[in-house]
């Protein structure tokens, strides 16, 4: 990634979500980050002060609404109104994980569509475009009146992926049918590697009742691609039944480390051999595992930020 000269028209700031993700965006970028203050009242509300001058500027903000979602949301929308209230010339949210993605659609009758909901919130807030990565399902670029990027987590995921296991006798495997072009994408880059889908059947939110593989894993390393682990309770399944089906091992794969709960714990005990992840979501030291790998996607936000600015080409960094 090129190192970005000091212009006088660009500014990061951090919200509280993943504020050393932000310091590595601008190390790589070679900028300071931005200065801004949260404050929390007694009563629970959020404001925000803004430290620096940012009249005509072209300002980035660093925000995974992850838990605790609702916080991290409201602090976004509050800080894109305070700066467009500041006159910044453009305000692009930059959220690495977008936070109620998955409910993205009306599967029964009195439900939201929450995604589409937070979008909406996000443009009356005064956001101009949206940077994000991985969103959970396609159509959710077409909730926003506003430009979005959404990025993918391939060129930071795949070397690993390749230099760790290879490329012969793999796998790719879709945890549900909703995510086959997800692992197509990836297989597609791993020499044109077979994919399997695991065809899993549901009795409630995050329980699953019912697994069954589609696809050859017989004596192959099977690399299970998400875009997010919550509470493990899918991946632990899906490499039990892998394995069931003659796996030779099974790893598993996401750019979002929600890991709720117990998750942590789940996966360690499992059957899986490595837990590969990106810094999306910050992981406590107290997560720290011996299967979980946590890569940087830090360097790919940084250089998208870089030529969105230039007004450079995004789609670019993935061919």
């Amino acid at each position: 990634m090129r190192r970005m000269e000091q212009h006088a028209q660009i500014l990061v700031f951090s919200g509280r979500s993943n504020p050393s993700f932000t310091s590595s965006v601008c190390e790589t970028l070679g900028i300071e980050l931005g200065r801004l203050e949260v404050i929390r009242f007694s009563d629970g509300e959020l404001s925000v002060e803004i430290d620096d001058n940012v009249r005509g500027r072209d300002v980035f903000i660093v925000q995974s609404t992850s838990s605790p979602a609702n916080d991290h949301l409201m602090e976004l929308l509050i800080m894109i109104d305070a700066l467009k209230r500041a006159s910044a010339s453009r305000v692009t949210a930059v959220i690495p994980y977008f936070g109620y993605a998955r409910q993205d659609r009306k599967l029964r009758a009195r439900v939201p569509i929450t995604a589409k909901l937070v979008a909406d919130l996000l443009t009356t807030a005064g956001a101009n475009r949206i940077l994000s990565m991985d969103l959970h399902a396609g159509q959710i670029v077409g909730f926003f009146n506003t430009p979005v990027d959404n990025l993918n987590s391939l060129p930071v995921v795949l070397p690993y992926l390749r230099n760790r296991y290879g490329e012969h006798d793999l796998t790719v495997v879709s945890p549900d049918m909703g995510g086959v072009e997800r692992a197509r994408h990836l297989a597609t880059r791993l020499d044109n590697t077979p994919i399997a889908v695991i065809d899993k059947r549901r009795s409630g939110p995050n329980l699953v009742a019912e697994m069954n593989v589609v696809g050859e894993v017989e004596g192959r390393t099977c690399i299970i691609m998400d875009d997010m682990i919550d509470t493990g309770g899918t991946m632990v399944k899906a490499a039990d039944v892998l394995l069931k089906e003659g796996a030779k091992q099974v790893v598993a794969c996401c750019t979002h480390p929600v890991l709720s709960g117990s998750a942590i714990e789940l996966l360690e005990k499992s059957s899986l051999v490595e837990v590969v992840a990106t810094d999306t979501i910050p992981v406590p030291r107290a997560h720290h595992a011996s299967k979980l790998t946590v890569l940087s996607v830090a360097s790919l936000f940084a250089e998208a930020i870089r030529r969105i600015h230039n007004e450079d080409s995004i789609s670019s960094l993935f061919r």
